[in-house]
Order: C-alpha cells, then sequence, then structure tokens
C-alpha cells in the first residue's frame, strides 16, 4: 500500500507539470495525500472504494454548450469486487463537489472500458457483451446508448482485452487508444507463446477493417512483481496537455516503445513513468487512476 500510495503521488506531481490535478482521497487522508504530492496539486475528501476513478467517476460530455458529467452505473466490475457503493456514488458527489452538471445514465459502464475520438467509440466485447454488466440489454441496445449518449456514429467492438485481465474482463483502454481522429494506437505482442498474440493481432484485423488508422505498440511486457505474473501494457497510458503519460516497469523494451509511441504522437512530449508495475499489481494502470475534465 505503501508503494501505491508513492506511484499515485508520482504520478500526479508528473501530470501536474502539464495540467491542473485534483486528488481524490478518503476524508481521513487528505492530510498525508497532500503531503505527498506536495503544493499545486489540491486534495479533496470524498469517500471511495477504490483508486480506479476511470471506471467509478464521471465520464465528461459537453452538451449543448455545458460541462456534463455523465454518471453511469458502476457495479465493482460486475460485482467481482465488494464493497464498491462508495464508488457507485463517487460520479454524483464529485459533480457536486465541482459545481458540475450531473446526469445519471442507466446503463453498467466503466470509463476504461471504452476509447473515443468523437466520432466512434471502440470497445471490446469480452467486457461489454459479458452477462454480468447489462444482462438485460443486447449489443445493439448497447451500441444504441453508447451512440446516444457519447455523441457518435459508430461503435467498433474488438474481440480481445488481455489474456491476464480477468479483474475487469478485458478492458480496452489496455489494448487500444484513440490518439486522434480515426488514429488507434494498438498493443500487439510479439511473444508468439502467448495467447496474446494472435488475440491482440485479431483486434488490430478489426480496427483496419472498420477504416481506421491503426499504429501498433508491438511489445507485451509480462514482469514479476510483488509475486505476482502480470502484464505491464503500454497502451495503458494517459494524455495530457501537450504529453502522454505511459505506465512503464522497468522492462528491456521500454526506452524503444516510448520511442516508438513518440513516433505515433509526434505533437505531444512522451513521458515513461515507473509505475507499471505497482498499479498493474493493484489490477490497473495510469490509465485507470485518471479521468479528464475538457474544458469548454
Amino acid at each position: 500500500m505503501a508503494e501505491a500510495k508513492r506511484a499515485h503521488a508520482a504520478l500526479a506531481r508528473t501530470i501536474s507539470g502539464f495540467e491542473p490535478v485534483t486528488m481524490i482521497a478518503m476524508p481521513g487522508d487528505i492530510d498525508e495525500a497532500q503531503h505527498a504530492c506536495g503544493d499545486g496539486i489540491e486534495v479533496v475528501g470524498i469517500p471511495i472504494d477504490d483508486s480506479w476513478v476511470r471506471d467509478s467517476g464521471p465520464i465528461y460530455a459537453i452538451e449543448s454548450g455545458q460541462l456534463v458529467a455523465q454518471d453511469w452505473i458502476f457495479n465493482g466490475w460486475g460485482n467481482k469486487f465488494t464493497p464498491f457503493e462508495s464508488d457507485a456514488q463517487l460520479a454524483a458527489r464529485w459533480a457536486a463537489h465541482a459545481g458540475h452538471h450531473a446526469r445519471a445514465i442507466d446503463m453498467v459502464l466503466e470509463g476504461g472500458s471504452i476509447t473515443v475520438d468523437g466520432a466512434t467509440v471502440v470497445t471490446t466485447e469480452q467486457c461489454l457483451l459479458n452477462p454480468n454488466r447489462n444482462p438485460h440489454l443486447d449489443r445493439t441496445a448497447i451500441e444504441r446508448h453508447l451512440c446516444n449518449e457519447l455523441g457518435v456514429r459508430e461503435v467498433v467492438w474488438l474481440p480481445h482485452g488481455l489474456s491476464m485481465d480477468d479483474d475487469t474482463d478485458g478492458h480496452v483502454d489496455n489494448v487500444a487508444a484513440f490518439v486522434a481522429p480515426g488514429v488507434l494506437v494498438v498493443q500487439g505482442c510479439a511473444d508468439m507463446t502467448l495467447v496474446d498474440h494472435d488475440q491482440l493481432q485479431a483486434n488490430r484485423a478489426i480496427a483496419e477493417r472498420h477504416g481506421l488508422v491503426v499504429r501498433e505498440i508491438p511489445v507485451l511486457p509480462v514482469i514479476e512483481w510483488g509475486g505476482r505474473t502480470m502484464q505491464v501494457p503500454y497502451l495503458n497510458f494517459y494524455l495530457v496537455n501537450g504529453g502522454v503519460i505511459v505506465p512503464v516497469s522497468g522492462y528491456p523494451d521500454d526506452d524503444e516503445m516510448l520511442a516508438l509511441l513518440a513516433e505515433f504522437i509526434p505533437d505531444r512530449e512522451v513521458v515513461g513513468l515507473d509505475v507499471g508495475g505497482v498499479l498493474a499489481y493493484g489490477g490497473g494502470g495510469v490509465h485507470c487512476v485518471t479521468q479528464q475534465i475538457p474544458a469548454l
């Protein structure tokens, strides 16, 4: 836990070099969090069960010129992790604190299960079609919700998340991310002994079939951390104003993959942050513990 706290604080300080940061902490942990994060980072006390604000927090949209905090249903990744009652109320509580208009949406959705470029949303069948999310909705109904609420015209369904991503049932933010309109960076796997090699190639084929410009990060780090074997995908990055913060883990290919990302995203500074191991140990990455608020 101490290592996780240091990782969150380091991430907050890194992001603050590009854009304003607010850290949400348990009300009893405000002083500790503020000391760890340092000056210039706002710390707000709101009850939470876990740190994955990408999934439990609001998904922001601009509707009729107004910033709206969309409050989708959060059910603990298919009721796998309890308790999640505080996380389920986080979107509404944060919006009330920030003075943002909130709108409840009657569908289970985590922010890490989608990537959006303004016209298209990419997700995985493994997650959104899992009956532990919305058993009453079929693919067509889910597509209708996504298009109506996110203002997109098309839903691209990738078949697979990562093979070791049982916690989220294959969130897309481990395998694909838009970096520009119509440009999708995908996670590959050069190790042909892993099932991910074929599955991630299948994802790429689907994306290309939909006319997206696809760029691939070919290395998928598999590391030992805290006595566990885990995958630390570079794709779980966070796009900041003028930069991209990428989780790394001391893997031999880290520098090469960061350089490749810099080619794919030439208008942003690429920053590798060695928090990938501890965040993956907890079940996520840099993207999972962040959520952007667009400026009007």
